[in-house]
C-alpha cells in the first residue's frame, strides 16, 4: 500500500496523485485505516492546489466505486437524471422526474436534504403524508420499475467515500472547492446507473457559487469528468438572483409542484421543468432535439400524464395519493405575518440566501443535518422580482408557528429584499448551456 505521508506530501507541494495513490487513499479512508486528520490534510491540499483532469477523473472513479452502484440495464428504457447545485425555492425535481418518466425515460433520483439556506428534495417530499424516501436497493428498484421514477436518499452503501469526505469538508471549511464539489456530485449521480445527466448550475446571491464564472468552471469540470466516465452531460446555468416560484417551505413547495403537474403554477418553475426535462429527453435519445423535448414535456404537464405518474410514485413510496387532491392538505400553518414595502419602487432581491436563512429561523430548515424541520412554516411571496410596488403593498407572507423565530425572519427578509424606484429589470432566468464537444 502507498505511504499515506507520501500522498499528503505530494499534494501539499502541488503535485498530482497517481491512480494507485488515489485508490489506496479512498479505500483506506472508507475502511477507517486512514484517520480524519490525514484526510483533512489531503483535502486542504486539494482545496489550495486543485486537481488535474486525469487526477480528478481517477479521484471521482475511486469515490464512485468505494461502495455499491446501481445497475438498471435490465430496464428496457433509457435512464437519466438531473442535478441542481441548489438554491431557494428550488422544487424543480419534484414535477420534472414524473414528467420525464411519462415520456419513457426512467429517472432514478438520489437526492439530498436541506442544509443552511438551501432546501432539500427529500424533506419536501416527506411533507406528503406517509411518503418514504428511506428506500433500500430492492424498494428503489421496484419503484423505478413500476413507475419510472424513484426518489431516494443516499444509503450507507452508495458512495460511502462521499458521505465521509463531505462531512469532513463541512466541519473544516473545505466545501467550496470546484474539484471536490464536482467529484461529490458526479460520484453520487453516476452511481445511479444512468445513461445521461443534465446539470442545473445556479448563480446569483441565492446560489452556493454566486459568481457565474465560477459556476461555469464547475459546469465545464463536471462535463469533462462525466464524459471521461462514459456518461453524456449537459449543463444549464440558471439564475438564483430571486427565489424560484412564489413559495419557500415544504408544504407550500409541494403545492406549487402539484400546480405545475396540473399544467399551471409559477411561470419560472414551469420554464425550468420544461427546459431541463426537454434536455433530458434529447440527451437520452427519446427526442431528436431540445425543442422537441420541451414540447413533449409541456404536453405531459398539460394533459395530466405527469401527474398520474407522480400519483403512482407517491403510492409506491408509501404516501397518501388521495392527499394530492385535497385542497387543504398542503396549506401552511395558520399563524401569519406580512412584510410590506417601505416605499414605492421595483422589488429587488439583494441577498436570496437570507430568504433561505429566514425560513430556517422559523424552523423550516437545518443548521445541522440532524435537526428536525417544521414542514408547515413557509414564506409566500406576493410580489416578484422587478414588480412595481406602492408603499405598504405586501411583499411576503410569513407563515410561522406561534412567533417562533419571527423577529429574526423579518430582519433577514429586510436584508434579502427591498424596493427601489430606480432599479433595473431583473436578469433572465436562464443564462445558457454547455456540453462536451462532439467527437471529431
Amino acid at each position: 500500500m502507498t505511504d499515506t505521508r507520501a500522498i499528503l506530501a505530494t499534494k501539499r507541494d502541488g503535485g498530482e496523485l497517481s491512480e494507485g495513490q488515489i485508490r489506496d487513499f479512498i479505500n483506506g479512508y472508507v475502511e477507517g485505516t486512514i484517520p480524519d486528520y490525514m484526510a483533512a490534510a489531503l483535502l486542504t491540499g486539494i482545496f489550495i492546489h486543485g486537481m488535474g483532469d486525469a487526477e480528478l477523473e481517477c479521484w471521482t472513479r475511486a469515490m464512485l466505486h468505494s461502495g455499491s452502484t446501481f445497475d438498471f440495464s435490465d430496464l428496457d428504457k433509457p435512464k437519466a437524471d438531473k442535478h441542481s447545485t441548489g438554491g431557494v425555492g428550488d422544487k424543480v425535481s419534484i414535477p420534472l422526474a414524473p414528467a420525464v418518466a411519462a415520456c419513457g425515460v426512467a429517472v432514478p433520483m438520489i437526492s439530498g436534504r436541506g442544509l443552511a439556506h438551501t432546501g432539500g428534495t427529500l424533506d419536501k417530499l416527506e411533507a406528503i403524508p406517509g411518503f418514504r424516501t428511506d428506500l433500500d436497493e430492492a424498494a428503489f428498484r421496484r419503484c423505478l420499475a413500476n413507475t419510472g421514477v424513484a426518489f431516494g436518499a443516499q444509503t450507507p452503501d452508495i458512495v460511502p467515500a462521499d458521505r465521509k469526505l463531505y462531512a469532513l469538508r463541512d466541519v473544516t471549511g473545505l466545501v467550496a472547492s470546484i474539484p471536490l464539489i464536482a467529484s461529490s456530485i458526479l460520484s453520487k449521480k453516476l452511481a445511479e446507473g444512468i445513461d445521461a445527466l443534465v446539470l442545473d448550475v445556479k448563480f446569483g446571491s441565492g446560489a452556493f457559487l454566486t459568481d457565474p464564472e465560477r459556476g461555469a468552471e464547475l459546469g465545464r469540470t463536471m462535463i469533462r469528468i462525466a464524459s471521461s466516465l462514459g456518461v453524456p452531460a449537459v449543463v444549464w446555468q440558471t439564475s438564483m438572483e430571486r427565489p424560484l416560484g412564489h413559495a419557500v417551505g415544504h408544504v407550500t413547495e409541494i403545492a406549487e409542484s402539484l400546480d405545475c403537474l396540473r399544467g399551471a403554477g409559477p411561470d419560472d418553475l414551469r420554464e425550468l421543468v420544461v427546459l431541463l426535462g426537454g434536455e433530458m429527453l434529447s440527451l437520452a435519445g427519446q427526442e431528436p432535439n431540445l425543442a422537441a423535448g420541451r414540447e413533449r414535456i409541456a404536453g405531459v404537464l398539460d394533459d395530466g400524464s405527469a401527474l398520474e405518474v407522480f400519483r403512482r410514485v407517491v403510492t409506491e413510496q408509501g404516501g397518501d395519493a388521495a392527499s394530492l387532491d385535497d385542497p387543504g392538505a398542503f396549506l401552511p400553518g395558520p399563524d401569519e405575518d406580512v412584510l410590506v414595502a417601505a416605499k414605492a419602487g421595483r422589488l429587488v432581491f439583494r441577498d436570496v440566501q437570507a430568504v433561505g436563512h429566514a425560513l430556517c429561523a422559523l424552523g423550516g430548515g437545518r443548521a445541522r443535518l440532524e435537526d428536525a424541520v417544521d414542514p408547515e412554516v413557509a414564506l409566500t411571496f406576493e410580489a416578484q422580482a422587478g414588480q412595481q410596488l406602492a408603499a405598504g403593498d405586501p411583499i411576503c407572507r410569513i407563515h410561522h408557528r406561534a412567533g417562533r423565530g419571527l423577529e429574526r425572519a423579518r430582519a433577514l427578509l429586510g436584508e434579502a429584499c427591498h424596493t427601489d424606484p430606480d432599479a433595473a429589470a431583473p436578469a433572465p432566468l436562464v443564462m445558457g448551456s454547455m456540453a462536451a464537444p462532439a467527437p471529431s
